[in-house]
């Protein structure tokens, strides 16, 4: 099996009213499970966007950013361990239509550690 990070901007959501975030947690919880049910599952979350990110150079040195209206900010992850990228294709587009929003589906580095 293979990981693959399904994600989308910081923002992307934005077009969601309050009076809508309810059904659409929902929505994405039970995609959750559904992924879980499936024995896919692996992480998923979304990523507070008022809060201030902070990037570690190799020599230890912490520096503010990156910055909220930099192309570099994640707004939520989703990632399943599935046998191909089209399975991975198929779990991004239940997100995608659960958060309302597009995802990006990227292929994890194979880890033989792992």
């Amino acid at each position: 099996m293979t990981r693959y990070l399904i994600s989308f901007e910081n923002g992307a959501m934005d077009h969601i009213t309050k009076e809508d975030l309810p059904e659409v947690g929902k929505a994405a919880h039970a995609v959750v499970q559904e992924a879980k049910d499936a024995g896919v599952f692996v992480f998923a979350g979304g990523l507070e966007p008022d809060v201030a990110g902070a990037r570690v150079t190799t020599d230890g040195l912490v520096m503010d950013g990156p910055y909220p209206e930099s192309k570099e900010l994640l707004g939520g992850v989703f990632v399943v361990d599935v046998p191909t990228l089209e399975a991975a294709l198929e779990w991004a587009a239940k997100i995608a239509a659960a958060c309302r929003c597009a995802q990006d589906v990227r292929q994890f580095l194979d880890d033989p550690e792992i």
